[in-house]
């Protein structure tokens, strides 16, 4: 029986070996529009995917531009729709029919996308709300995708919560009208689902270095420094 008494105390060498080897999340913005409230009964006619940076535990790095995307209309999967669905994001439903891609093609190949995009981190969806957007398309990746959802069953992140939670305000005031101007994305909300996940995803980077009301931000040990609404800490190239 080993004697603690003359056990060997573990150095700062043997802890850092016995830490997990450390997770990066890439985040990623996407949009759908829709024929009606739920998936199955009703069909995504467009949606998009943007890359929206990335956080290893101690730094975020938002993109240097917004190229990185993905976007696909779709072939509605039943004969049901809404009629002021259809006016809010405009599109040809009847066109959609008859050319639109199979979601079995557009959600497997956005699979392979983001899984590219990723690299060796862990791909993680954003929207605003997250509720509405992350139904549709998880539901549509198990459905559709020959590889499944590249987001696993839980891997999201709610906005408007982080919103919410920064801004010291209810959730349920914590719509994109409670913005503050110095969250605001450069594009306008257009209902073009690119363009929305473009705009959210400036949103997102916006509000996520953002220190909030209270004055608290995530910053290096040792670090004074602050940040201010929509001020980024680093910007990457692409």
């Amino acid at each position: 029986m080993l004697d603690r008494r003359t056990a060997p105390i573990p150095t700062e060498v043997d802890r850092a070996s016995q830490q997990p080897e450390s997770v990066v999340d890439v985040y990623f913005s996407a949009d759908v529009e829709t024929d009606g409230p739920i998936p199955g009964p009703f069909s995504i006619l467009s949606f998009a995917i943007v890359y929206a940076g990335s956080f290893d535990g101690r730094q975020f790095i938002r993109p240097g531009k917004y190229e990185r995307t993905f976007y696909k209309e779709l072939k509605p999967i039943s004969d049901n729709f809404q009629e002021e669905a259809l006016r809010v994001n405009g599109l040809d439903r009847v066109r959609l029919c008859l050319e639109g891609t199979l979601p079995e093609d557009a959600m497997t190949e956005a699979y392979r996308w983001v899984k590219s995009n990723s690299k060796n981190a862990k791909p993680v969806l954003v929207a605003y709300p997250l509720s509405f957007d992350w139904a549709w398309l998880y539901w549509y990746f198990i459905k559709f995708s020959a590889d499944g959802s590249p987001f696993g069953y839980s891997r999201c992140f709610d906005i408007k919560t982080a919103h919410a939670v920064k801004a010291a305000i209810p959730i349920s005031e914590a719509g994109r009208l409670r913005l503050d101007p110095l969250l605001l994305p450069k594009r306008q909300h257009t209902h073009h689902a690119l363009d929305d996940a473009i705009a959210q995803a400036e949103i997102f980077a916006n509000i996520f270095e953002w220190e909030g009301v209270g004055g608290y931000t995530r910053r290096s040990p040792g670090s004074s420094k602050r940040s201010t609404p929509g001020a980024p800490r680093e910007r990457e190239g692409g």
